[in-house]
């Protein structure tokens, strides 16, 4: 396989991936962002933990969704991540997510 090869067919599964991204974004109200990963899921539990002055977060999730062009499925019914690094939580806007009627992407009549 060539260079070239193989950077069309990761192009590929990045499309592939951000497309299914955007058909299971709207089942979710959470994003939850690593140093490794990015997890879309509607519960999770994040503890912070302090041992000898080292502090690290735990984040647990259940039913979640993970941004991983690697993985054979990437709806995992439990996660639970340790990191030292830092963890972005956002609760999901469910306006911005929906498109407006009249965009010519869905939805509305297009009147030519």
């Amino acid at each position: 396989m060539s260079a070239e090869d193989l950077e069309k067919y990761e192009t590929e599964m990045e499309l592939k991936l951000y497309r299914e991204y955007r058909d299971v974004v709207g089942l979710f109200t959470y994003v939850i962002e690593t140093e490794r990963r990015f997890y879309l899921t509607n519960d999770y539990e994040m503890q912070v933990h302090s041992v000898q002055g080292e502090v690290f977060f735990e984040v647990s999730m259940a039913d979640a969704w993970v941004w991983d062009m690697y993985r054979p499925a990437r709806f995992v019914k439990q996660v639970r991540v340790l990191t030292f690094k830092d963890v972005n939580i956002e609760e999901l806007n469910r306006s911005e997510l929906d498109l407006p009627e009249d965009s010519g992407f869905g939805g509305g009549e297009r009147n030519d």
